[in-house]
């Protein structure tokens, strides 16, 4: 694809700044400005190549830009291209990368001035850390990403953004904001929830033992608890059908451990390992092999 000419990145956090790594390394901007709150986390960006310069003004930091890509907390998003729209040149292309869509989309999409252009993203990729010192610009290859246009957007725009992810070397996917947020609920949200509440219910006693598979199971739960509740919030019909599954699920299991019944635990147990085995190969770095977390 032909390179932007100036990208400019809101939020150079691990994100972000993961971005403004990949689009120079791989040439897909030519020049990468960093948008922020705190001077110490844009000078870190700056020192690590994530970014060519730094701005803690939003305005200034997006003029002359043909790329915009939102990456801070979803909750920031509004107030954010709200200070941003006066500033954007004739043409520019306005991205998020936040992990809900609906009422993103819904939010943002008025927001932009009359001939430039909003798309939808979510790159899923990264992890429970934070901050650009843990950047890096290969964070976005083998992953997916899905794009969520709208009756309002732009085709040139939408085929720009496809082939940069792609170029990123993601594979994309186009949904409607709504079914993205329904499936993401069910694979991330609702994850990090029924993390956080297995955390919340160890006692202090039980912890003291705690092994691997638990530390592999609530790994999640580490996350920002800001960003994720941003997350959350702005799912929270979706992700809370899927935790009303989920109950459903669990009283299964609890019928057949209260009725002594071996066989329909087993069962249970068989078939839900079997259908990760065939979604989930075990040897680490296959292809169907999660790299990182989905956000």
């Amino acid at each position: 694809m032909a390179p932007w000419n100036q990208a400019t990145v809101v939020g150079v956090g691990l994100v972000g700044g993961s971005l403004g790594l990949a689009l120079k390394e791989r040439g897909l901007a030519r020049r990468v400005v960093g948008v922020g709150h705190r001077r110490e986390s844009l000078d870190a960006a700056r020192a690590c190549g994530a970014v060519d310069d730094v701005s803690l003004d939003v305005a200034s930091g997006v003029r002359g830009s043909d790329l915009v890509v939102l990456a801070t907390p979803i909750g920031l998003f509004r107030d954010l291209l709200a200070q941003a729209a006066p500033a954007l040149q004739p043409g520019a292309v306005v991205v998020d990368v936040g992990s809900t869509k609906r009422e993103v989309v819904a939010a943002l999409e008025p927001l932009v001035p009359k001939g430039c252009a909003f798309v939808g993203c979510h790159p899923i990729a990264g992890s429970e850390q934070r901050g650009v010192a843990h950047a890096r610009a290969d964070l976005f290859q083998g992953a997916a990403c899905v794009v969520t246009p709208t009756e309002r957007t732009q085709p040139e725009a939408l085929r720009r953004v496809i082939e940069m992810w792609e170029a990123l070397g993601m594979t994309v996917r186009t949904l409607s904001p709504e079914v993205h947020d329904r499936l993401l609920a069910e694979v991330s949200h609702l994850p990090h929830v029924v993390a956080a509440a297995i955390v919340r219910v160890a006692s202090d006693q039980a912890l003291a033992l705690a092994g691997p598979g638990w530390a592999d199971t609530t790994r999640v739960a580490s996350g920002d608890a800001l960003l994720w509740c941003d997350i959350l919030m702005t799912n929270a019909e979706a992700t809370a059908a899927a935790l009303q599954d989920a109950q459903g699920a669990l009283a299964a299991f609890r019928d057949a451990l209260e009725q002594g019944d071996r066989n329909r635990l087993r069962a249970l147990l068989e078939e839900a390992k079997q259908r990760r085995d065939r979604l989930v190969r075990p040897n680490p770095g296959a292809p169907g092999t999660p790299r990182r977390e989905d956000r």
